[in-house]
């Protein structure tokens, strides 16, 4: 079973500049769940679809999963994330 980082008193998400250091952050399990395997694919649809002189969608997806590194580390993401849902579900309930 894989650790969570986030919760396990590891250090902090190391700075990640380059797709090996992103890479290495997911493959550690600093991401959300499926993150690494979600990345690979993702990059290599990415490339192989990739006009060679504009890798634009290649550099969006990883500023995404930085982004998604970036928010899985902070403290408040999730406790944010509960609040909407909650948020949510009392909206519905009271529409029913």
């Amino acid at each position: 079973m894989t650790s969570d980082p986030a919760h396990s008193g590891q250090p902090q998400l190391p700075l990640v500049w380059a797709i090996g250091e992103l890479r290495a952050a997911l493959n550690r399990g600093y991401g959300f769940p499926g993150d690494a395997d979600d990345f690979e694919a993702d990059l290599a649809r990415e490339i192989d679809h990739a006009d060679p002189a504009d890798l634009s969608g290649a550099v969006r997806l990883v500023e995404e999963f930085r982004g998604r590194l970036i928010a899985r580390q902070d403290p408040t993401f999730s406790v944010s994330v509960a609040a909407a849902v909650a948020e949510i579900q009392a909206t519905r309930m009271m529409s029913q």
